[in-house]
């Protein structure tokens, strides 16, 4: 089969001119469709500049509309504008477009200005005002003076609020009782948070965030208003005249505490004040509970005064002196054990300024420790040796003996056990720090408490002695010595003094121990020149001296003080039962020897003195420490009253003897 190539060329050749004029087709209509793409990316451009024209001719409308109702949504809108309008200034239509919106703008700064001045506006509404002012590029410098000018009339008002609540001072100064207040402590600090210290936290926070972190105007101006606030607290806090309830001062002060930290972080200056404020409240509570304290214990003392004053019917017994003591030391440390509870709410764990270095070491040493424990047993020490040192020079009447008695006792049970107990609970609770302020040593104080119990034991014997020595002084001064009959009986006197050193003996008994009295002698003649010598048990008498001739009596009682041992009469005692009862005997026989000296007596007084001294030798031996004292001033009161006889003539021994035993 013959093929016809030419046949085939000519076919490839309308071929290929065709998909020539194809390509040539497809080539003109991409190069229309670009076209077309290119005049409508144009067409979009010019719609869009033209849209933008358009928005720039609506500015000032928009400005003019929205500068009276919405003025931030029309800083918003000239924000936008601005810089388009500054760089199309040279534009003649640009430039009135731009000319208009500034008048706009500045109005609507005139209007801000106008109600920055004129209107009461709360810290949110300042702030607004003012960042729009800054927005309009007024002066930083004016607009910060006016924002503080309105913060403070804002702030002004609310501590004028909170200073209604408080009493009005008295201009003349007169210490007047001001009226409760309205609202509790915790009520007046929820107000003063919320209200002035919340304010000013915000209106703190807003300044700087308008104006940068220079405080050169804010700090002085937040400090002189937190001064004034701290000051209206301290005023209410006066106004806690009572004890109250002190958890709810301690939950006021911890809200304060709370609630100012914010403001604190703002202005650290005024922590210092905040913090002493803080301390200064807490203290005073102390303090008032340490009054409280001792009115407690002077209560406590008048009500062991009526007990022991009171009357007592027939066959009915009062309180013995045990059970007053047992009542008067267990009411004033449960008294003191409860103050400490109540005190230990200011060291809570969730009291927040509590943990803090500054408030925890001067509170538990420098106001519970030292201001409120040590302070009140210092006083109550001071308070009991009053009544030793003070009636005499203030003129009050004199603390019955059995009062002295039992503050002595009193005193030294806190030296020996009470202090203790009191320091160690205390440091328990309010535990001292390492680096604090220094304290007062338990063995400091023990020896106060000691002191002050040896001298109301000393004075206790004073007046005891002197109560004794008030009977013999009156049996002595008021008789006739030389004109007195022979004596037939003891003298009353002599039997009331051996009665009331029993009762005395059995009172001391009650709080003191025996304590431990020297071995009696069996040398019943030691006394060779004593005008009678006499001894304590039967069938142990010596004979009385009986002078053949008339005896030198001013030799004899010479002689007889070479033998005999000085005799302290004042001397402290000892806190035992027998060295105060020989305080009292030492204090009544001395005073009796000085008065036997000043008289001048006959035979049968001399023979009266025999008798009276020969009884209270048979009684008054037992309660001494030590029967030579007695023996002693007896022997001295029989010299002295034969020196002073003028018929020195005693009386058989087997008489007085008699006569004693019948008496």
């Amino acid at each position: 089969m013959k093929v016809d190539f030419r046949h085939m060329e000519a076919e490839m050749d309308d071929l290929a001119a065709n998909m020539a004029a194809i390509s040539a087709s497809s080539a003109r209509v991409s190069a229309a469709l670009q076209d077309r793409h290119r005049r409508g990316a144009q067409l979009a451009g010019v719609q869009a500049l033209l849209r933008k024209l358009q928005a720039l001719v609506e500015v000032p409308g928009r400005l003019r509309c929205w500068a009276g109702t919405e003025p931030a949504r029309a800083l918003r809108c000239h924000a936008r504008a601005r810089a388009v309008l500054r760089h199309y200034r040279h534009l003649p239509s640009f430039r009135a477009i731009e000319d208009e919106s500034h008048a706009i703008m500045a109005e609507l700064a005139q209007r801000l200005r106008a109600r920055l001045r004129e209107e009461r506006l709360d810290p949110k509404e300042l702030t607004e005002c003012v960042e729009m002012l800054l927005q309009l590029e007024e002066p930083a410098e004016e607009l910060s003076e006016e924002f503080l000018s309105q913060a403070g009339a804002r702030l002004e008002a609310e501590l004028a609020a909170l200073e209604a609540e408080l009493p009005a001072a008295d201009p003349s100064g007169a210490a007047a009782t001001p009226p409760p207040p309205a609202s509790d402590i915790l009520d007046f600090v929820d107000r003063g948070s919320s209200a002035f210290v919340g304010t000013l936290c915000q209106l703190a926070g807003s300044y700087r965030a308008l104006f940068g972190e220079d405080t050169g105007r804010l700090e002085p101006f937040a400090t002189a208003l937190a001064t004034r606030y701290f000051a209206l607290l301290e005023r209410r806090l006066a106004l806690e005249r009572g004890l109250g309830d002190t958890s709810l001062l301690v939950r006021a002060l911890d809200r304060f505490h709370r609630r100012l930290r914010a403001l604190l972080e703002l202005l650290p200056a005024g922590a210092d004040a905040a913090a002493a404020l803080v301390a200064r409240a807490a203290r005073e509570r102390v303090d008032r509970y340490l009054r409280a304290l001792q009115t407690f214990f002077l209560g406590c003392l008048g009500d062991v005064r009526q007990a022991l004053a009171a009357p007592r019917p027939p066959g009915k017994e009062g309180p013995g002196l045990p059970d007053l003591l047992a009542t008067l030391a267990a009411s004033v440390l449960g008294q003191l054990k409860a103050v400490l509870a109540y005190v230990q709410l200011f060291t809570a764990r969730d009291v927040a300024f509590a943990s803090l270095p500054y408030f925890k070491a001067e509170f538990c040493v420098t106001a519970v420790r030292e201001g409120l424990v040590v302070a009140f047993v210092r006083w109550l020490c001071r308070t009991a040796r009053g009544f030793a040192d003070g009636p005499a020079e203030r003129g009050a009447p004199a603390a019955p003996p059995a009062l002295l008695l039992l503050l002595a006792r009193l005193c030294l049970d806190y030296e020996n056990s009470t202090i203790g107990y009191i320091l160690t609970l205390t440091d328990e609770q309010f535990p001292p720090q390492d680096s604090g302020p220094a304290v007062t040593p338990g063995p400091a104080l023990c020896a106060e408490a000691r002191a002050a119990a040896q001298r109301l034991l000393d004075h206790y014997v004073q007046v005891q002695g002197a109560a004794v020595a008030q009977m013999l002084r009156k049996s002595v001064e008021t008789r006739d010595w030389l004109g007195t009959v022979e004596p037939r009986n003891v003298r009353a006197v002599m039997k009331r003094v051996v009665e009331d050193i029993t009762a005395i003996d059995v009172q001391v008994g009650q709080l003191f121990e025996e304590g431990v009295r020297r071995a009696q002698s069996s040398d019943s003649s030691r006394r060779a020149f004593s005008v009678y010598s006499s001894s304590r048990a039967p069938g142990r008498y010596a004979p009385s001296y009986t002078p053949s001739a008339p005896m030198d009596t001013h030799l004899l009682s010479n002689i007889q003080k070479l033998f005999s041992e000085r005799i302290d009469i004042f001397s402290p005692v000892e806190f035992n039962k027998v060295s105060v009862l020989t305080g009292i005997i030492k204090i009544s026989l001395k005073t009796l020897l000085e008065c036997v000296r000043l008289r001048t007596l006959g035979r049968f007084g001399l023979q009266q003195v025999q008798v009276d001294g020969h009884y209270l030798q048979l009684y008054l031996w037992r309660f001494a420490s030590d029967e030579r004292v007695v023996q002693g001033l007896l022997d001295e009161v029989a010299a002295s009253a034969a020196h002073r006889c003028l018929d020195p003539v005693p009386m058989e021994h087997s008489v007085v003897e008699l006569i004693c035993e019948r008496g």
